[in-house]
């Protein structure tokens, strides 16, 4: 089920200070990943106060592409969402501000990109037979994901759906949802001075 997560992504960052975030396109692990607990690799890279990382793709690919592929265990899977609830309930305690967003696209409009890209030269690169592949595995997909957002919306973590099929409204309500939390999460010193 492959997301529009670039165009998305694109539309936050234009409006941050390239000094203050990082963009982290998470692939399969290397060598010295594999041989340390799957959530080491994410550690590295939580940002410091003040500064964004954004995760084009995360630890979910243990509950996801690893449990539909079978490069995780049973055991191994399920026992991630009480990893990744506890992983991140720690980083919220520490000041941390995480959104989490789950960009849904529809079966049809999803065939109906891929076909726009397989005629549009300046996108072909971005589809793939992996990509057609996993198509096939739409309803395992499907179950994982029911099964990640079930296992691991919590209070200080919760799950942002977001309709996908139109894009300029899903990127709409991401950059409405990262600005309220923003807005929400700051010193109230700061709320003040910004009225003024």
């Amino acid at each position: 089920m492959p997301l529009e997560k670039g165009g998305a992504i694109r539309r936050v960052t234009r409006a941050l200070d390239a000094r203050l975030y990082r963009v982290l396109s998470v692939a399969a692990p290397t060598d010295e990943e594999k041989a340390h607990q799957y959530l080491w690799r994410f550690w590295r890279h939580i940002p410091l106060a003040g500064y964004f990382s954004i995760y084009d793709r995360s630890w979910y690919g243990r509950v996801l592409v690893e449990r539909v592929e079978g490069f995780a265990r049973e055991e191994e899977w399920k026992r991630s969402f009480s990893e990744i609830n506890h992983f991140e309930e720690q980083l919220c305690e520490s000041g941390i501000v995480m959104l989490k967003f789950w960009i849904h696209l529809g079966k049809d409009e999803q065939l109906k990109r891929f076909k726009e890209r397989e005629k549009t030269p300046w996108k072909m690169h971005k589809i793939t037979d992996e990509d057609w592949r996993n198509r096939e595995r739409w309803d395992d997909y499907k179950e994982a994901v029911n099964d990640m957002v079930a296992h691991t919306s919590t209070e200080f973590a919760p799950w942002t759906l977001i309709p996908g099929n139109d894009k300029k409204v899903a990127r709409v309500e991401i950059i409405k949802t990262l600005c309220e939390a923003m807005e929400k999460n700051l010193d109230p010193d700061e709320k003040s001075a910004g009225k003024k």
